[in-house]
């Protein structure tokens, strides 16, 4: 009997040891997997084409930027605007590539600083382009809405500074455009990204469309849109280019890492998935002008 009971006692013993070793395995493995989720610098990047289009690019992104921090980095293509903003917002992400428009709503949101932009050619700016098809007539703005009840016009992505934002105020100016359920057109769209705008007017699904030039031109150089079908029949001012902006928190020696990095960047599937040439430097002061329609539209406070 006392053997018996030796024993029972035994296997108990040998039972209570191995669940503490499993839970000081499990308590092991996710204090790890803790640390691998804290040293992991996340990029959020807005859609500035289609996501499939820019996945492989950012991969390469990805690569240039893992050894470059020396630590895991993780590029996620959103599917729209707005949720760049938000996890930026809400902590989820550690820099974010902005449009203008959704980087000034995120910099009074959460504090996200301005570090890096693309080249144009050499230049930061780009412009917003309303294109018709070729077989159109029209070849101002002023002829496109002498008759405005009959034109079908798309916007790219409700939170675009080139898609949206800075041809509303233009359209507004004009006196034909309020908002998407108010308007004299014959119809208004958001087709949700400048390559699909590109192709609805290509197509002849809508008659004019506002999208960034320079992902425009970028667009005719690869061969996805005919350049010989479309025509830019308005051109706002110069806009400064979209921001690549980290958290209001992050560190300077990772800024300046970050900004020497993105300069060096020759790489041309990844300059083209954002219509670049190269990249430069950026500050918040730069996006005064945008802060002020954004303002004058009412998507944030003075």
């Amino acid at each position: 009997m006392k053997k018996w009971i030796y024993l029972a006692i035994m296997l108990s013993v040998s039972v209570l040891l191995s669940a503490c070793g499993d839970k000081q395995d499990n308590d092991s493995a996710n204090e790890q997997k803790n640390d691998n989720a804290e040293d992991t610098f996340t990029i959020g990047v807005i859609p500035a084409q289609t996501e499939g289009e820019m996945q492989e690019a950012m991969d390469k992104l990805q690569s240039i930027l893992d050894e470059a921090m020396e630590k895991n980095v993780k590029v996620d293509v959103y599917p729209d605007y707005n949720g760049v903003v938000e996890a930026m917002n809400y902590d989820k992400i550690d820099m974010a590539y902005f449009g203008p428009l959704t980087y000034v709503v995120a910099h009074e949101k959460s504090g996200a600083k301005a570090i890096i932009t693309q080249l144009i050619d050499g230049e930061p700016y780009y412009h917003s382009y309303i294109i018709t098809h070729n077989d159109n007539p029209w070849e101002s703005l002023e002829e496109l809405l002498a008759d405005p009840e009959e034109i079908d016009f798309a916007f790219g992505d409700p939170n675009s500074t080139s898609g949206a934002l800075i041809p509303e105020i233009e359209l507004q100016d004009q006196g034909v455009y309020q908002s998407e359920d108010e308007h004299s057109f014959n119809s208004v769209r958001f087709t949700g990204s400048h390559d699909a705008t590109a192709l609805a007017v290509q197509n002849k699904q809508v008659d004019a469309g506002a999208i960034d030039s320079a992902i425009y031109n970028q667009l005719v150089e690869s061969g996805k849109v005919d350049g010989d079908q479309i025509k830019t029949i308005w051109q706002s001012e110069e806009l400064f280019q979209y921001p690549w902006a980290v958290h209001q928190d992050t560190d300077e020696e990772t800024i300046a890492t970050l900004q020497e990095t993105f300069q060096e960047i020759e790489d041309e599937e990844i300059l083209n998935a954002f219509g670049a040439t190269g990249f430069t430097t950026a500050t918040n002061e730069d996006y005064e002008s945008i802060r002020d329609a954004a303002i004058k539209q009412g998507v944030i406070e003075e």
